[in-house]
């Protein structure tokens, strides 16, 4: 890719799934850095109150509600952000939702749902996308996950959506650059995030559901995106937990599948019984507004992974540490050795 990609302050950025969550800490800190916004989710009033919070802290933002998984709803994003601003520069793929529970215990229509929304609204937004950035360059941002690369229980059909969006992302990616079209194209994994995602999900199990560890906060994720908006990447997971755990099914499959099996049924279910008519997001938009999903555990509020994904001077200074610290084990194992040595000379002179 031989473009460079506009700075932040720049930028006409659209978000959709902005309601909540990832999209909406994005929001928040693109505002903050003077990016121009088009906000996107299905609830307008979460939406309006967001957007006018945005302008009267001096930001610029607006709305269009709609629904990723209808191609007409998703048209008129771009519409609007032409209308206002005369287009947009990088556009984020967020929206999502999951249903936990075994996936032959889900029926049919929830699964299509769930695709609709969740791989169909990637391909309504990447194709509308695409359409403008061919001509004036800029960002695709596909949210992806650290499941599209290794696939848990309870979530087996969130997990196929994202390997759909994996296959999807990555196949375009290639057209694209053979084609030389001036565009990044970028999959983001984040690792478990402490947003309102289990309490939007389906829940069909007898308990409500809960992340698993090692989960992470959302600012980190939103960070990942503002950098891929500068910066062209091809992908960039989301906290270090996740990396391991999908390097260890790519290259331990059958032991990590024996750790799945192990941890993944019981971690993904919390102690509290499920919630009698609990409102989901599947089909319509639930509560939204929220950041975070008040996860219990701890939350890591970095990771050191990720920083050094996009910072090579860290991750030079980490690999030269790592170096630095084998060596010295090293010369240690090596003097201790000698010293070993030399002792057994003397004893045996003394005998």
């Amino acid at each position: 890719m031989n473009f460079k990609l506009k700075r932040l302050s720049d930028q006409v950025m659209v978000i959709t799934g902005a309601s909540s969550g990832i999209g909406l800490v994005t929001a928040r800190l693109a505002a903050k850095r003077g990016v121009r916004l088009v906000l996107n989710a299905r609830n307008e009033e979460a939406l309006s109150s967001i957007v006018e919070e945005i302008n009267a802290a001096g930001g610029d933002a607006i709305y269009v509600a709609g629904d990723v998984g209808k191609f007409e709803d998703v048209q008129k994003i771009a519409e609007g952000a032409v209308r206002r601003f005369g287009g947009f520069d990088t556009w984020v793929n967020n929206a999502g939702v999951s249903i936990y529970g075994a996936v032959l215990d889900q029926s049919l229509e929830d699964q299509r749902r769930l695709f609709e929304t969740n791989y169909w609204g990637v391909v309504h937004g990447s194709m509308i996308a695409c359409a403008h950035l061919r001509i004036n360059g800029g960002a695709l941002i596909n949210i992806g996950s650290v499941l599209s690369d290794v696939a848990i229980p309870i979530q087996g059909t969130y997990c196929a959506t994202k390997h759909a969006v994996k296959g999807y992302t990555d196949a375009l990616r290639l057209e694209l650059e053979e084609e030389g079209a001036p565009i990044s194209v970028t999959l983001i994994k984040p690792s478990a995030i402490d947003t309102p995602y289990s309490q939007h999900a389906k829940n069909l199990m007898p308990v409500e559901p809960q992340n698993p560890p090692p989960v992470y906060a959302p600012d980190l994720v939103a960070e990942a995106i503002l950098h891929c908006a500068e910066n062209p990447e091809r992908d960039l997971y989301v906290g270090g937990g996740g990396k391991m755990l999908a390097a260890a099914g790519q290259h331990a499959p059958r032991l990590t599948d024996k750790l799945l099996e192990a941890t993944m049924f019981s971690w993904q279910k919390s102690s509290q019984p499920k919630l009698d008519g609990g409102p989901d997001s599947l089909y319509a938009p639930s509560a939204d507004g929220e950041e975070r999903g008040g996860y219990s555990g701890h939350v890591a509020e970095s990771s050191v992974y990720t920083k050094a994904s996009v910072h090579p001077l860290i991750a030079g200074s980490l690999l030269a540490g790592l170096g630095f610290a084998a060596y010295a084990a090293w010369r240690a194992a090596t003097a201790n050795s000698a010293a070993g040595a030399h002792q057994k000379v003397l004893l045996d002179r003394a005998r």
